[in-house]
């Protein structure tokens, strides 16, 4: 018989959206669960250096941040479950979701923050370099290429507000885009097109990432002609890739409202979605800034959101036993 455990707080996804939201339910005395799914620690815990978290003077290890958060979640009181849930019914309170091993888990509220993941390429280099020159984040990382070459693949709205951003640290960034007109909004290609350190490299698509000699890291990038077929090189110290993130909601279609690219969709100003007592934090609904600080505020948005909603009900129901 599979075994069922209950919470007052149910938290599915374990970076820095989740583990927040766990922080602050476990001080308001919830017991949180958390979830964790395949990526316990979510995206920091393949990032590297990490400058730009407030609090530390020095660079720190993403991994290690994480390890912090958990163990801090754990502290005061979050119980950690390694699993990965199959399925979820929202359709009644408590919520019911489903592990890969039978184990149910119900809640008499849910916090999702299974986060979202970058769309890469998934040409040779890619893999081998992130951290070393290739990122998909470049207000996470661009403060690293100061006055270096850059590029950035895309040619979307993320693409082109990647290649503005990387403008306040370098003097020579390259737009690579696989076709002969940009997708993104015509405000942004006004401001890309103006810019003097900008150049476009129409018809491109990346063949591979190179690699330099010892430790150089990423020293340019491969490319071919999407229309002639001809091959050619750009040096690059820093490849962004802009294509796309990909929110972690499958599990919730069906369940749960979501926008046109897939991110779950929350009330303005909350993290509360359209089922009463099922909120949404961090990347998986927040497609604008995808920051480790800013999930952390919306973890922490989610449990105060879900603290309220429990005080009220509790609040209601005592009235009705007094009458």
């Amino acid at each position: 018989m599979s075994e069922t455990i209950h919470t007052r707080m149910l938290i599915l996804g374990s970076g820095p959206a989740g583990l927040s939201a766990a922080i602050y339910g476990a001080r308001a005395g919830l017991s949180p669960i958390v979830v964790q799914g395949m990526q316990p620690g979510g995206q920091l815990t393949i990032t590297t250096d990490v400058e730009n978290y407030p609090g530390f003077r020095d660079v720190i290890q993403g991994p290690w941040l994480m390890e912090e958060m958990q163990a801090q979640a754990e502290h005061v009181g979050t119980r950690m479950i390694f699993d990965q849930i199959a399925s979820v019914d929202l359709s009644a309170r408590p919520f019911r979701l489903v592990g890969d091993g039978g184990t149910v888990y119900t809640g008499d509220t849910l916090v999702i923050a299974t986060g979202a993941q970058a769309k890469w390429l998934g040409v040779e280099g890619e893999s081998a370099l992130g951290g070393k020159g290739v990122s998909a984040c470049a207000t996470c990382d661009g403060f690293f290429y100061r006055g270096k070459k850059v590029v950035v693949i895309g040619g979307g709205n993320t693409a082109v507000e990647e290649a503005l951003y990387l403008t306040n640290h370098s003097q020579d960034v390259t737009l690579v885009h696989r076709r002969d007109s940009l997708r993104a909004e015509k405000i942004l290609q006004d401001r890309l097109f103006a810019h003097p350190n900008i150049k476009i490299l129409w018809n491109k698509a990346v063949d591979r990432f190179v690699e330099g000699e010892g430790m150089a890291g990423l020293v340019g990038v491969d490319l071919v002609d999407t229309v002639t077929g001809e091959k050619s090189h750009e040096s690059a110290d820093g490849a962004f890739v802009a294509i796309g993130h990909a929110p972690a909601t499958e599990l919730f279609k069906g369940h749960l409202p979501v926008d046109n690219d897939g991110y779950l969709v929350v009330e303005k100003g909350t993290s509360k979605t359209s089922v009463p007592g099922v909120f949404a934090c961090g990347d998986v609904t927040d497609k604008v800034y995808r920051q480790a600080v800013t999930a952390a505020g919306m973890g922490c948005m989610a449990a105060l959101d879900a603290e309220r909603f429990l005080a009220h009900e509790d609040f209601a129901a005592s009235q009705k036993v007094d009458a």
